[in-house]
């Protein structure tokens, strides 16, 4: 939910300088050049298909939404939160490819605040949505809290504040300097450590509770009399594949970049290769947030209808048409409905 992230934004000048390590720089200019075709391209791929898929769902649930509903609560905060993130992108994309910020301070401390308030922002909203569905199929009892319109909002509030705080250190710290977007802390050592720590926490944390809920998610399933359980299961099991094969290899890169600002692996090879490893498995998780809409809206029967409701309602002619074409018993009528 951007530049390659070292600690998130401070990403290029880490990429292409070390003028904070002991040792000498080490010859970066391969990731530089493969950064500058291969981020703008990714990014602008993520950029495009994140933007109408998420926005997709934005619109209909707020075209339909239902002041109780607390499924529709977190799916349409979910899709904000990637919203926010994707609007970053962009200036990330061009970031990369000029190898200079020319937006100005102003403009970094947006972006950053964008990217980093969606990135959280995001995943606790996919937190949120695992537990609702926790809470709803394995305690059903449980489930009419979600009834309740000003608990929704209140849950929603905190979720934001909580993203708001995660989020703080990089607003406030980021700034434009030396044509760089990145982060000026007192203490770089310090705070690139904290960030390294936070960033592996917010990672491990949702894929501990998605396992544990999904777990006894499938094991209430399994037991149930319903013949549409094995597809239920088989959903569940996607939701949790899906966040570990996106989001695994982006947090065991974050890890050795720990294990580099600890003092470890400091041989020019170890920092040529994680940053151009960075760049990789960062774009794939990333990417998660075009699969989100289509994981956690399109896959939903009650969503599907009210999107098929509302390109009814915003294309009747269409519509129209298809219908009278499928009453007529003929030959051609048939070829062109199909």
């Amino acid at each position: 939910m951007n530049t390659s992230t070292e600690n998130n934004s401070d990403a290029f000048a880490e990429y292409y300088s070390y003028e904070g390590d002991p040792a000498p720089p080490c010859n970066n200019s391969n990731v530089k050049d493969f950064g500058r075709v291969f981020l703008p391209t990714l990014y602008s791929m993520v950029f495009i298909a994140g933007f109408i898929g998420n926005g997709l769902v934005a619109y209909v649930l707020i075209r339909y939404r239902q002041r109780s509903n607390m499924a529709d609560m977190c799916l349409l905060n979910l899709a904000m939160a990637d919203l926010l993130f994707l609007l970053s992108l962009p200036f990330w994309a061009h970031y990369a490819a000029m190898n200079q910020w020319t937006f100005g301070n102003f403009m970094c401390k947006a972006v950053t605040s964008f990217y980093m308030l969606g990135f959280y922002g995001s995943i606790f909203f996919m937190i949120l949505i695992t537990v609702d569905r926790y809470v709803v199929i394995v305690h059903a009892l449980a489930s009419l809290i979600s009834r309740q319109h000003s608990a929704n909002v209140a849950l929603a509030c905190f979720m934001w504040i909580l993203s708001l705080m995660a989020s703080l250190p990089n607003m406030i710290f980021s700034q434009s300097k030396n044509e760089t977007c990145k982060p000026e802390y007192p203490d770089q050592t310090y705070w690139k450590k904290f960030g390294y720590i936070q960033l592996n926490f917010g990672l491990i944390l949702p894929l501990l509770i998605m396992v544990f809920c999904y777990s006894q998610i499938i094991y209430t399933l399994y037991h149930m009399k319903s013949q549409k359980k094995h597809k239920s299961i088989r959903l569940v099991l996607v939701l949790v594949i899906v966040f570990f094969v996106f989001w695994t290899p982006y947090n065991v890169v974050t890890f050795l970049k720990l294990l580099h600002q600890t003092g470890h692996l400091q041989s020019c090879e170890w920092q040529q290769n994680l940053n151009l490893s960075m760049q990789w498995v960062e774009t794939i998780a990333f990417s998660h947030c075009c699969l989100n809409p289509i994981i956690y809206a399109f896959v939903g029967q009650r969503f599907r209808t009210l999107f098929i409701k509302a390109l009814k309602e915003s294309f009747p002619a269409c519509f129209n048409k298809c219908k009278m074409l499928s009453t007529e018993p003929s030959e051609e009528k048939c070829s062109v409905y199909s």
